[in-house]
């Protein structure tokens, strides 16, 4: 019976599977005919089926930038990024998005200690800096038991030395792995897609009007209330938009 059923199993992914492979022809096929829109409907589908890659999301992208879709090929793009932060097509597509939205917002440079420590910080994974404090540790032990067991006087001081540097460097991987967890759960992106959005001072219609904000942009969402998300742009400016009309960049 178990057999039955993971062969039922390997069935229904193969289909699936084979299934949106041709999806995925087909749309590249009506994109080649300059049927866009129908491309569109085509990636969607596969979208819809659960399916997620840095090429789906590509196409998307420029599907919708054939369109002037503002708000959808850069958000699409920003996807294929998140896949492949190192993607240069996708940076210089999403470049010529960029430069169809309307608001112009000066991001604050980051400076002193604080930029030294996010580029550090930065320079891997969570899960890297991870890897990196196990085998600080594993290093450690093991050079401690070659310090205990060693004769010389020369090879004890190598031993001794190195095993210290080791735990400090695995030490120095936790503190990062930390951090990197940390910035991580607070970057929480979305693109404005709403041809227009007013921004208040509180989670209210009634509220004052601090900013408008226009298709494309890209904010940071701090919090939740409601209908509402306190965000911020890249100059730090803050204020409560609808969440109607944003889409978060890390929902799948």
């Amino acid at each position: 019976m178990k057999a039955i059923l993971i062969l039922f199993v390997s069935c229904v992914c193969y289909f699936g599977y084979t299934q949106n492979n041709q999806l995925f022809e087909e749309a590249n096929t009506l994109y080649n005919q300059g049927k866009y829109a129908e491309a569109i409907d085509k990636y969607e589908a596969i979208l819809d089926a659960g399916v997620h890659s840095e090429e789906l999301y590509f196409n998307l992208g420029n599907a919708n930038y054939k369109l002037n879709n503002i708000a959808p090929s850069i958000y699409y793009y920003e996807k294929a990024l998140q896949l492949n932060p190192n993607g240069k097509d996708i940076k210089n597509n999403l470049g010529y998005a960029r430069n169809m939205t309307i608001d112009a917002i000066d991001k604050v440079p980051e400076v002193g200690f604080s930029k030294i420590t996010k580029n550090i910080v930065n320079i891997a994974t969570v899960d890297t800096w991870a890897i990196i404090a196990v085998i600080g540790v594993i290093a450690f032990v093991i050079l401690f038991l070659a310090f205990h067991f060693s004769y010389t006087t020369s090879r004890k001081r190598f031993a001794f030395v190195t095993s210290i540097l080791s735990l400090l460097l695995g030490f120095f991987a936790i503190i990062m792995a930390y951090q990197k967890s940390h910035q991580d759960k607070m970057n929480n992106p979305a693109i404005v897609f709403a041809q227009e959005s007013r921004v208040k001072t509180d989670p209210n219609q009634t509220s004052e009007e601090v900013f408008r904000l226009h298709e494309g942009t890209k904010i940071q969402v701090l919090e939740t209330y409601d209908d509402w998300k306190r965000i911020q742009l890249p100059d730090n400016s803050t204020g409560w938009i609808p969440s109607k009309d944003i889409k978060l960049l890390k929902n799948i």
